[in-house]
């Protein structure tokens, strides 16, 4: 049977403040986090990805208060982020009320991301894999694509992308695959990069950054992704999770209605 292929609304804040950007830059507020929590909660979309921003560049761990606050009564799945580096933390944010954690720059200890993968499972750690992909060469495949850390702007690894994501699968449940170059600019996901990955692991991956409507929803399905995440769509535009899911499934896409 084939697994439904899920959509994800994909938070971005910096304590309790809703923000956007583009490329992980020029953040503006848009709103109050539990607020839009609750607002998708109600609309029972598939699961939440929700990322502190603001924490690892503030060198501090994840807000278990605000963390509880966003779990509370929420009967979806939801994925939870920034901060958490080691398996201590993992524990904490669990216990708030997370189902699954989100690690990005902790990703660079292998020895503490098996510990987590151990203790937890490898279904309950998420890998944020982000790329940045500007001035990338025609030649793709030959292309060292840069895993980016957006807090310190400069390249997290030296491992290309794709080695780096088979890395993950090892201790990770699933990638979330962000588009650096992408995110907030409402271009269309990568859908290079997408195939690029997916390929290369036998793990979820969760397409992130660009998206601008439906059809773009389609096209990363189709070019491999597990699922798909968005953000700016659903907070200025008229899509919706709900509008999103009867597109797909009119495109012969298996979701969850």
């Amino acid at each position: 049977m084939m697994l439904a292929k899920r959509i994800i609304p994909s938070l971005l804040h910096h304590g309790t403040v809703l923000i956007k950007g583009q490329r992980f830059d020029g953040w503006r507020s848009v709103g109050h986090v539990q607020q839009a929590a609750r607002i998708h909660a109600a609309r029972g979309v598939d699961e939440l990805l929700i990322l502190d921003i603001g924490a690892s560049k503030e060198c501090r761990g994840p807000n278990i208060n605000l963390i509880r606050q966003l779990t509370d009564n929420n009967f979806i799945p939801v994925t939870v982020g920034g901060g958490i580096t080691c398996v201590e933390e993992v524990k904490a944010v669990l216990n708030a009320g997370a189902d699954k954690v989100a690690i990005g720059t902790g990703l660079r200890d292998l020895d503490e991301m098996r510990l987590i993968s151990e203790r937890y499972g490898k279904q309950a750690l998420v890998a944020l894999v982000d790329v940045n992909a500007r001035g990338r060469p025609v030649d793709w495949p030959d292309f060292e694509a840069v895993v980016w850390d957006f807090t310190m702007k400069q390249p997290a690894t030296k491992m290309g992308v794709v080695k780096f994501a088979v890395q993950c699968a090892t201790f990770a449940g699933e990638i979330v695959l962000t588009a650096v170059d992408r995110e907030g600019t409402m271009l269309g996901y990568d859908l290079d990069l997408i195939r690029l990955v997916t390929e290369a692991v036998d793990i979820p991956v969760i397409a992130h950054g660009g998206c601008s409507g439906y059809e773009d929803m389609l096209n990363a399905i189709k070019a491999g992704a597990s699922a798909v995440a968005a953000g700016a769509l659903f907070e200025f535009t008229d899509c919706t999770p709900r509008g999103a899911a009867l597109y797909l499934a009119e495109h012969g896409i298996e979701v969850r209605l």
